[in-house]
């Protein structure tokens, strides 16, 4: 039976969560390895990217997953935050690249749709999801870890 290794990213400017998963071709799941890379606000936005650049980089070549997965940005009402967060996706699609792994960006309501089966899902909503797809005795923490576990999940539940 073949499997996949799937990273998960969720990426912030602060925080930036990651999640492991492994998939079968029977669509059982386990989770590898999920945390959160840390930047303080008070560094230069070049050291903070680089830190991600390094952190992600680190991950991909420490499991060499099949594919890595990002949550695609979300322009609200401050156009300063998605620009920001324009360069952190930016440096973990060049980490991907580097290490030549693909790459599928999905929004953060084609995430909640595929994991919890509903576009405007809560993050509490989501995380009990992923929760109970990967039989964990508790949800992923923090946050930004659960999201970027439930953005793995997305990669095998939309197919791919």
């Amino acid at each position: 039976m073949s499997s996949e290794l799937i990273l998960g990213i969720d990426p912030g400017t602060i925080v930036t969560g990651y999640g492991v998963i492994q998939c079968t071709s029977s669509n059982e799941f386990s989770l590898r390895e999920c945390g959160v890379f840390r930047t303080s606000s008070k560094q230069l936005l070049g050291v903070r990217v680089r830190e991600i650049y390094d952190e992600v980089k680190t991950i991909i070549d420490r499991f060499d997953p099949d594919v890595v997965v990002v949550e695609d940005v979300f322009v609200g009402k401050n156009a300063r935050s998605a620009l920001m967060l324009g360069h952190v996706r930016g440096v973990i699609l060049l980490a991907a690249e580097v290490c030549g792994v693909p790459v599928a960006q999905y929004t953060p309501r084609e995430i909640k749709k595929a994991v919890a089966g509903n576009g405007n899902a809560t993050k509490d909503q989501v995380a009990f999801m992923v929760q109970k797809r990967l039989r964990l005795k508790e949800v992923p923490s923090p946050s930004d870890a659960s999201d970027a576990v439930a953005a793995a999940l997305s990669y095998s539940l939309l197919g791919g």
